[in-house]
């Protein structure tokens, strides 16, 4: 079925001439182009041109593939040409590079949903995968899709959707016999095309990540500086992580201002300057260019107004005071700012009225949007999702405690439109019902 796929894209490129072949590759044998009172021996090489030729696809699932990287290229060959509608002796005029070009090209246009199954057609695909080229050519072509990564607490896998909700797929279990691990509070962010979950087993604070590419889950690497209840934010392939509680030498825990960046591709953490207040429960996001942290409460467990964002070309920080002065806050053990940034605005779900708001950045000032069709109050704002899916926003929640199932709403939020227009995904996938409580929610663009 993969593969049927894969070729059934191919015929479409070539049909919209998004394949582009030097036409020096494929010319006729002198036999091949006899003109009209001419000699076949006097014949010379003409250029063809496959773009509207309509090739004849093949049923690949009647041949298995092959181990032996020679009969693979071989195969791989022979299918190309039935579908240039070459012969076999015009084989050598096909260069390898196209046919690599050609299947990063159409590998592209999968869905990440099927890239796991590129392990099992040969080791070529599998490395190709593993490479990272495919996801290097989706951001290239403009091809880059998010996908919200949702998980339900206790021993439940992550499962991921597409954006409409109407496909998804279960991650694998991650690899960990701590019953801790499972059993407690764990928090997730997406980094490129991984995604780091933080959380605890017996022995302490733990990170793991799941690369898409793999299809699996790795251990590490740890932080320099171990930490939960963070405020975190990525940005393509970079990550900051906020503030915190983490042990001290006697194993007491403590508010901490201190941060650390990750880096996906690289693996590793390092350390930047720290934020003017220790804080833990905070937010955070990117905001024109600048890594922003909101609110919190500091070592005393009191709620803080301030906000403070980073420059990373300056390595500094810089206090705003009473970003949150406006907000309400029910009880001390409140979530953390339900934010989310869409088109270079900063939008907050104020959960004690469920509503959503808008910040001016130049004023320093939160502007109502109307009410969130979720009942985020009820919970204190714990167990709601609210996320920035490209263009939209995102909410996961339910209307009432009592719900036994989470609705999922998504819009194209406006700042100078009073009412926002909420829309239900309805239309979910087979296999997929969502808990009322939502433990962790991230959206992954890849």
């Amino acid at each position: 079925m993969l593969l049927n796929v894969l070729f059934w894209n191919l015929q479409e490129m070539m049909s919209k001439e998004m394949v582009k072949i030097n036409p020096d590759m494929l010319m006729l044998s002198d036999d091949q182009t006899p003109k009209i009172g001419a000699s076949l021996s006097q014949s010379k090489r003409r250029k063809i041109s496959i773009v509207g030729i309509k090739p004849n696809i093949p049923d690949l699932n009647v041949k298995p593939c092959y181990d032996s990287d020679e009969e693979e290229k071989g195969e791989i060959t022979k299918t190309f040409q039935n579908l240039a509608g070459l012969k076999s002796h015009d084989g050598c005029y096909v260069h390898h590079k196209l046919l690599y070009e050609l299947e990063v090209e159409i590998f592209a246009r999968l869905p990440c949903f099927e890239y796991w199954k590129l392990q099992f057609l040969n080791k070529k695909f599998l490395q190709l995968l593993k490479s990272g080229e495919i996801f290097r050519v989706r951001q290239e072509k403009g091809l880059v899709k998010p996908y919200v990564i949702l998980h339900s607490g206790a021993d439940s896998n992550w499962e991921m959707f597409d954006k409409d909700f109407k496909n998804f797929q279960k991650l694998p279990k991650v690899p960990s016999s701590d019953y801790c691990f499972f059993h407690s509070d764990k928090e997730t962010i997406s980094v490129g095309t991984q995604l780091i979950v933080i959380g605890r087993e017996i022995e302490g604070i733990v990170v793991f990540r799941y690369e898409l590419e793999n299809h699996k889950w790795f251990k590490g690497p740890s932080m320099i500086t171990p930490r939960v209840m963070y405020g975190s934010a990525s940005h393509g392939k970079t990550a900051f992580f906020a503030g915190g509680i983490q042990k001290d030498d006697n194993e007491n825990p403590i508010v901490v201002r201190t941060v650390e960046k990750y880096n996906a591709d690289t693996k590793s953490w390092t350390m930047i300057n720290g934020m003017h207040k220790a804080r833990k429960f905070s937010s955070g996001c990117f905001l024109r260019g600048k890594f922003y942290v909101l609110g919190g409460r500091d070592e005393n467990d009191k709620h803080l107004t301030c906000g403070e964002s980073y420059d990373e070309t300056t390595n500094s920080w810089e206090l705003i005071p009473d970003m949150l002065k406006d907000m309400t806050f029910i009880i001390p053990s409140q979530s953390p700012p339900l934010i989310a940034v869409v088109d270079d605005n900063l939008y907050m779900l104020e959960t004690s009225l469920n509503e959503l708001r808008v910040y001016d950045i130049n004023t320093n000032i939160w502007k109502k949007l109307g009410v969130v069709p979720v009942s985020a109050n009820t919970t204190f704002g714990w167990g709601t999702a609210f996320k920035s899916m490209g263009d939209r926003l995102l909410v996961v929640g339910t209307y009432h405690s009592w719900h036994r199932k989470a609705i999922v709403y998504s819009c194209r939020p406006s700042p100078d439109v009073e009412e926002q227009h909420w829309e239900e995904l309805k239309y979910w996938c087979t296999g997929a019902e969502l808990p009322p409580f939502i433990h962790n929610c991230c959206v992954m663009f890849a």
